[in-house]
């Protein structure tokens, strides 16, 4: 008899036309690293007395349906992710295209994903999929790869595929090797690691319906936060900290083969840190930095992805 292995998994993505409708076709197979995306519904103990010690038949609760995501940041597939975090991008070019998502969209598309242990067999369909929060590191070594969290309406469960033969994307990988900072256009030095998150902050819509689910997921006023963990070498954001003044903060990825991928975000704001020596070695400052709307550019952050992929 199969056993389900995790290297046998896969993932297929859809957008829906309608909320919580899968579509008919159309499904891109997905990179993935691993994924807690499930359905969930509790059992809620009977409180009746008179029947003895023995409880009662327990009854089923709201089903909440979620989880996270952990895929690679490539060239291509990324920009699924991309368009669930800030919707439509707009695209130019004639090939490559750039696709510039931008962020500040009250309408967030829907998904559904389809994940798939054939050799049990059981396909696992959940529609009405919003993206609530997009974050990754970036650090000097080891694998890049992003965490997207959803939110979903439900999951059916088959023993056959309902997405069909999904399409295949060419996957090329970005590395934290290709990876660059800069502030306000100039490299930024003496970085040792940097987090970014962005949040939608989905409000789940939890109406009273028959089958437990919920009926949308609206996004509310969006966050954008992070980390900045540098050498202590000169006092640049140190005296920004303290002025209380933004600064445009862009983390870049570039191929030698052409395509690239950068995350701008237009106001940066950092607060003032503690300075600690604790030791002999190197002193570090940490920045828990948060972003806001920029007045000149009309937005928080753009993320840029450059590649040969027409439309998304």
């Amino acid at each position: 008899m199969a056993r389900a292995q995790g290297a046998r998994a896969q993932m297929a993505l859809g957008f829906e036309t309608v909320y919580g409708t899968p579509p008919v076709g159309g499904f891109t197979r997905m990179p993935f690293a691993s994924t807690s995306l499930g359905s969930e519904q509790p059992l809620l103990n009977s409180e009746l007395l008179g029947y003895g010690r023995d409880p009662l038949t327990p009854i089923k609760d709201a089903v909440t349906a979620d989880g996270d995501v952990v895929v690679p940041i490539d060239a291509a597939g990324f920009g699924f992710w991309l368009k669930a975090a800030f919707g439509d991008p707009v695209t130019t070019g004639i090939g490559p295209w750039t696709h510039e998502f931008r962020s500040g969209s009250w309408t967030l598309p829907s998904m559904s994903i389809e994940t798939a242990m054939p050799e049990v067999p059981r396909f696992a369909m959940y529609s009405g999929c919003v993206l609530d929060q997009l974050s990754w590191q970036v650090q000097r070594a080891g694998l890049l790869t992003a965490t997207a969290r959803l939110v979903a309406q439900g999951e059916a469960i088959a023993t056959t595929s309902a997405a069909g033969t999904p399409a295949d994307l060419p996957l090329r990988r970005f590395g934290h090797f290709n990876g660059a900072i800069s502030r306000n256009g100039t490299a930024l030095g003496n970085v040792v690691s940097a987090e970014i998150a962005h949040a939608n902050n989905l409000d789940r819509i939890e109406t009273i319906r028959n089958d437990g689910r919920i009926d949308g997921a609206d996004p509310s006023i969006a966050a954008l936060t992070g980390r900045i963990e540098v050498r202590f070498a000169d006092s640049t954001l140190v005296s920004q900290a303290i002025n209380g003044d933004p600064a445009e903060i862009s983390f870049a990825y570039v191929l030698p083969s052409g395509e690239s991928f950068t995350f701008t975000v237009h106001a940066v704001y950092l607060p003032r840190p503690r300075i600690e020596i604790s030791g002999p070695q190197g002193v570090q400052a940490t920045f828990d930095w948060q972003a806001a709307r920029d007045t000149v550019v009309g937005r928080m952050c753009t993320a840029t992805l450059i590649n040969d992929v027409e439309a998304y």
